[in-house]
């Protein structure tokens, strides 16, 4: 509904034989066959029984990867970690069986009606039981789909892969000594505390000397220091090396040594991100825990119903297992409703993409959608809008650095900051990235008044004092320190710095479903910190003035990630840090 265009083919893969053609179309795959005369064919397979040239749909939720095998007769795909095969001869061999039952049935349905009109003219009423219900219609009578008997539709053999690795959790008790601890539990700050670390859980919280400390448990002395629960970034986008995986990504640790320890990617583009939360959940790669939606639910998929809104999101419950997915301008009201309630029924937390649109806001609000990704366009907003927003709990992330309704965010921070000189972003920032970003910006400059950050900064506000649930998302703008920058954005019309750390923490963790084990510094929170050489309770711009952070009980430095407590290691080097090539055959050293 509403395309104008139909959606192309992303891939198209000629058959072994040349006969045929496998085609990826939005998320689904088809076979077609292709003429080997005339000009090139356009297919169309938005209808497959109706196109120009015999074409099958082989997905009812989607895949990736397809693949022909040699004899031209197998299509091999995956999804999540499952792997499909459609054998094409047993497809067609259960068509024509199909076929038979259907021409047998009808056969038969005429012969009892025929049987039945004979009866009539010959005024033997008989016994009616048998006869057919004349108000019955003929489309509901003759319902394939509903004939127990009919072959079922063919089916591609599936084959799930399981590769159990063992979860990353390190061994140990560390005691933080002396700091003070913004806990996020309420308004709670506690001075002179003892802050107590087993393994990857907070065991004990208190002041200096009221909890019991482990034998040999490592103290660190934390006088001076403020620590406070990670950063959640709700809208993240950390665009990681796609296809071949690399063993380390730059925008995890970006993220992580500006002391985001927690994210969720909102439209990830390409599934890659699920195997490489899978490995920073390993071990094998350092960085915040990953969530993410996978690719977006899009307008091309064409929600057709409610059942074909529950095939689709089984991609993500079933194969994919994000626990949340995005819902990016899917269709028209009722379409957003289908995906709404399959959500439910899978339990799927569903966020939305806010498009500048305040009355697609508002209804997506009132279907009961779980997250505002943008902000409102429109500014000031009323009170009904602030407490209804408050009151269904929809997390509202207004992700400022890319305002709508007024010059981004960003560009006042680029303008106003030094970023192409700081030392800790360069570390963890290729030069191609952060030069393109400082060194000519294309964006203009703009008079402090066109800036909206007052404005769209008392929405979040007001949510805030309302009782609802604000998200910072940096929208991968850029990685780490655009955390900060969106953050100070967010608290720009004078919030209370605690209501903006409280923000950046413990509703950041309820918007995504984590504040059970995130977002606070409680006995029994996974222990996720960062511990700050200033109070940003002074000065909310005393969030980057990072020492180290801990994620996952493991302690690390703030300003080059070398694991300093269980074990003592180096990050290691990117690709990037190098001063020229190494390694490679022939260049002099």
């Amino acid at each position: 509904p509403g395309q104008i265009q139909p959606t192309r083919a992303s891939s198209i893969y000629m058959a072994p034989r040349g006969d045929q053609a496998l085609a990826e179309v939005g998320s689904d795959i088809y076979v077609v066959t292709v003429p080997r005369i005339g000009d090139a064919p356009t297919i169309n397979v938005g209808s497959p029984e109706n196109a120009a040239f015999p074409a099958r749909k082989l997905t009812d939720i989607g895949g990736q990867f397809a693949t022909w095998d040699w004899t031209g007769r197998n299509v091999h795909w995956s999804i999540g970690n499952a792997l499909l095969t459609f054998n094409l001869d047993d497809a067609e061999a259960r068509d024509r069986e199909q076929e038979k039952f259907d021409r047998e049935k009808k056969a038969a349905d005429e012969a009892k009606k025929k049987a039945e009109k004979d009866a009539e003219d010959s005024g033997d009423e008989g016994d009616d039981s048998n006869k057919s219900d004349p108000d019955m219609d003929d489309s509901e009578s003759d319902d394939k789909d509903e004939d127990p008997k009919r072959p079922e539709d063919y089916k591609p053999t599936e084959v799930r892969i399981e590769i159990m690795l063992k979860r990353d959790i390190p061994e140990g008790a560390i005691v933080l000594r002396g700091a003070r601890l913004i806990t996020m539990n309420g308004y709670e700050v506690i001075e002179n505390a003892d802050l107590v670390i087993q393994n990857n859980r907070i065991t004990a919280v208190g002041a200096r000397g009221s909890v019991d400390l482990p034998s040999g448990a490592s103290v660190r002395e934390m006088s001076g220091k403020t620590i406070v629960p990670g950063f959640v970034d709700t809208h993240a986008h950390v665009r990681p090396a796609r296809n071949i995986h690399q063993p380390q990504i730059w925008t995890f640790l970006a993220n992580l040594a500006y002391g985001v320890t927690t994210i969720r990617d909102p439209q990830t583009g390409t599934t890659d991100l699920l195997t490489y939360a899978d490995m920073v959940t390993n071990g094998l790669a350092i960085g915040p825990r990953i969530y993410q939606t996978g690719p977006g639910v899009f307008w091309n998929e064409q929600i057709k119903d409610l059942d074909h809104a529950r095939n689709i999101l089984k991609r993500y419950s079933s194969y994919y297992d994000t626990k949340t997915i995005k819902m990016y301008v899917a269709g028209n009201r009722e379409q957003r409703q289908w995906i709404m309630m399959a959500a439910k029924e899978q339990n799927l937390m569903p966020t939305t993409e806010g498009s500048l649109d305040m009355k697609l806001n508002m209804t997506m609000l009132l279907d009961g959608y779980s997250g505002q990704e943008h902000n409102y366009p429109i500014t000031p907003v009323f009170s009904d809008v602030i407490k209804v927003t408050a009151e269904a709990k929809m997390a509202y992330t207004p992700t400022l650095l890319v305002t709508y309704g007024g010059p981004w965010a960003e560009n006042y921070f680029y303008a106003h900051e030094d970023p192409s000189n700081d030392m800790k972003l360069l570390n963890f920032t290729p030069p191609y990235d952060i030069e393109g970003k400082t060194r000519r910006r294309s964006a203009g400059w703009f008079h402090p008044d066109e800036y909206v950050m007052d404005r769209q900064s008392r929405t979040v506000k007001q949510i805030y004092e309302a009782g609802g649930i604000n998200g910072v998302g940096s929208h991968g703008q850029l990685q780490g320190l655009g955390y900060h920058w969106e953050l100070w954005a967010m608290a720009w019309d004078d919030m209370d710095p605690h209501a903006a750390l409280r923000i950046a923490t413990i509703q950041g963790a309820e918007a995504l479903g984590l504040h059970k084990d995130v977002g606070s510094i409680e006995v029994g929170k996974l222990a996720d910190l960062v511990i700050l050489s200033e109070n940003p309770l002074d000065d909310l711009r005393n969030t980057n003035t990072i020492e180290q952070v801990m994620i996952n009980g493991r302690l690390f430095n703030g300003d080059t990630l070398a694991e300093e407590w269980p074990r003592s290691r180096p990050a290691g080097t990117l690709w990037f840090q190098h001063d020229k090539p190494e390694g490679i055959p022939g260049l002099e050293k």
